[in-house]
C-alpha cells in the first residue's frame, strides 16, 4: 500500500516523491521505496549528463567553426566562449569520468548540431562546413588550439 502511494506521489508531486524516497533509503526502509521509479530517475541522470556533454560540445564546436570560417569576425567573445566550454566540458568529464567512453558518439552528435548553430549564426550555408569534423576530441579541448583554415 505504501509503495502504491509512493507511485501516485511520483505522478502528482515529483519533489515530494523524491524527498520521501530519499528519507526511506536513509532509514533503511528499502521495501517501501518506489524502486522502479528510483531506477528510472538514476538512469535519467546519466542520460542527462551525456546530453549536457553533447550540448557543451556543440556550442564549443560551433564557435570553433565560426572561428575557422569567419576570420574577419573573430573576437574576444568567441575566444572566451571557446575557453568557457572547454572548462565546463573538462569539469563534467572530471565529475563523470565514464562519459569518456561516450566521446566518439557525443562528438558526432555534437558536430551535427554545431553545423546548424554555426550556419544560423554566421549566415553561411551548412554545406560550407565539412560533413565530418576535421579535429579530434583532444584538439577540441586543448586550451590553446584554435583552427586556422583559409577560406
Amino acid at each position: 500500500m505504501i509503495n502504491e502511494l509512493s507511485k501516485q506521489e511520483y505522478e502528482k508531486d515529483f519533489y515530494a516523491w523524491a524527498i520521501h524516497n530519499a528519507d526511506l533509503i536513509r532509514q533503511g526502509r528499502l521495501s517501501e521505496v518506489d524502486l522502479e521509479h528510483v531506477a528510472e530517475e538514476i538512469e535519467s541522470m546519466g542520460k542527462r549528463d551525456k546530453r549536457k556533454l553533447v550540448n557543451r560540445l556543440a556550442i564549443l564546436i560551433s564557435h570553433l567553426l565560426k572561428w575557422e570560417y569567419q576570420r574577419e569576425k573573430r573576437g574576444r567573445s568567441w575566444s572566451l566562449t571557446i575557453k568557457e566550454q572547454r572548462i565546463r566540458i573538462n569539469k563534467l568529464l572530471k565529475e563523470s569520468p565514464s562519459l569518456k567512453h561516450e566521446l566518439e558518439d557525443a562528438l558526432q552528435d555534437a558536430y551535427e548540431i554545431a553545423i546548424v548553430i554555426a550556419a544560423r549564426e554566421t549566415g553561411l550555408a551548412e554545406s560550407i562546413f565539412p560533413p565530418k569534423y576535421a579535429f579530434n576530441f583532444e584538439q577540441c579541448l586543448e586550451l590553446n588550439f584554435l583552427p586556422d583554415h583559409s577560406t
